[in-house]
């Protein structure tokens, strides 16, 4: 199936993304011209989804270095402008490991590119290169983990029988580079005709389900229908489920996983109606250096965004908020990870990621 959406255009020197804040009643895309834009951007949440967030804050830094070249007289001068901003770019979601990734693996390259050579513009040629071949990966990486998550969903079923799932939140083509994580699950499900329907959840405050995921179905024709998160239950009680598949914004060593704010108590209901419950992610938003979830640093939002709603108050003044982007899933109630590389079980996750990243290293 062709993806028809797409979070961001990219040619060498300028980056738009697609203003997902105005979705889907309008799609209007904003020129990112400084990495002031793009921290805005990101911040805003007019681009989001980790995979999304760190290849839109690498290519502001590629459209500057490819602007500002004729201003950097040595591989140091952009070294030092690639670490100032990854600093910057990386304080706009500080949940979100794939940020961090991309800044570790640009910042090395230029690190062993500067130890070669003093001159700058091949340098900041392999970087924007670098940068570029993120975007390729990002979308074969997506690929792999939705033909993994879709035979994982099906095994065990009948082959005559088709299957529902649960997702929440929005991890399809617009939070990635295409495709989609727990997204491109489903959308894989539909290609082999096995996607009896997929059920979205709204994904309050910001209802990325509603605006977004549920937009994406609908755009690509796959069969979906919303659901308010406090439904989630009862549809698994009344209706047969085969598994709830989400994203994640970072995976600890033991496998305990923040995702969006509403995702634990989804894995708890899951739990008790025995329903399936896989969290995917590329490798890169396993941080292996967390022991547990307890070491994840939880974004809280505005209380603007709880109590205001395009622009219309829906909440008392008076009021205090709590906001948390993210909540943190323990292992013990995930299935399984879908990773680009496979399925993993949490006892497996820590063994099986050091093992790839030994042979890939």
């Amino acid at each position: 199936m062709a993806v028809s959406l797409v979070p961001l255009k990219y040619e060498r020197g300028r980056l738009e993304v697609l203003n997902q804040l105005l979705l889907p009643q309008q799609q209007e895309w904003d020129v990112i011209t400084s990495l002031e834009d793009g921290w805005e951007a990101i911040r805003q949440m007019k681009v989001r989804g980790a995979p999304a967030i760190a290849i839109v804050a690498a290519l502001t830094i590629a459209v500057q270095l490819h602007e500002r070249q004729s201003s950097f007289a040595t591989t140091g001068d952009v070294t030092t402008f690639l670490d100032e901003s990854w600093s910057y770019l990386c304080t706009s979601r500080p949940t979100a490991v794939n940020l961090f990734r991309a800044a570790d693996e640009l910042q090395k390259l230029a690190r062993d590119l500067a130890a070669t050579s003093s001159d700058a513009v091949p340098m900041i040629d392999a970087l924007v290169q670098a940068t570029e071949g993120m975007l390729a990966k990002d979308i074969a990486d997506n690929r792999s983990i939705g033909a993994h998550g879709a035979s994982a969903i099906l095994s065990g079923i009948s082959a005559e029988s088709d299957v529902a799932v649960i997702t929440h939140c929005n991890t399809g083509s617009l939070a990635t580079a295409g495709y989609g994580t727990a997204l491109g699950v489903v959308r894989a499900l539909n290609g082999v005709g096995r996607l009896e329907r997929c059920y979205c959840t709204e994904t309050r405050p910001y209802l990325q389900g509603a605006r977004l995921t549920a937009y994406e179905l609908s755009v690509e024709g796959m069969p979906g229908t919303l659901i308010p998160d406090s439904a989630v239950a009862s549809l698994m009680s009344s209706r047969a489920v085969a598994a709830v598949v989400v994203g994640a914004d970072r995976v600890a060593a033991n496998g305990d996983t923040a995702n969006k704010i509403g995702t634990y108590q989804l894995a708890v209901a899951a739990q008790y109606h025995k329903v399936k419950f896989y969290v995917a992610a590329p490798l890169t938003t396993i941080d292996l250096s967390l022991v547990s979830g307890a070491e994840i640093k939880i974004e809280e939002r505005p209380a603007s965004e709880m109590k205001v709603l395009r622009g219309v108050s829906i909440a008392p003044d008076a009021i205090e908020c709590w906001n948390p982007a993210f909540d943190v899933t323990p292992a013990a109630l995930i299935t399984g990870i879908v990773t680009e590389h496979g399925v993993f079980t949490p006892a497996q996750l820590q063994s099986k990621v050091s093992k790839l990243a030994r042979a890939s290293s």
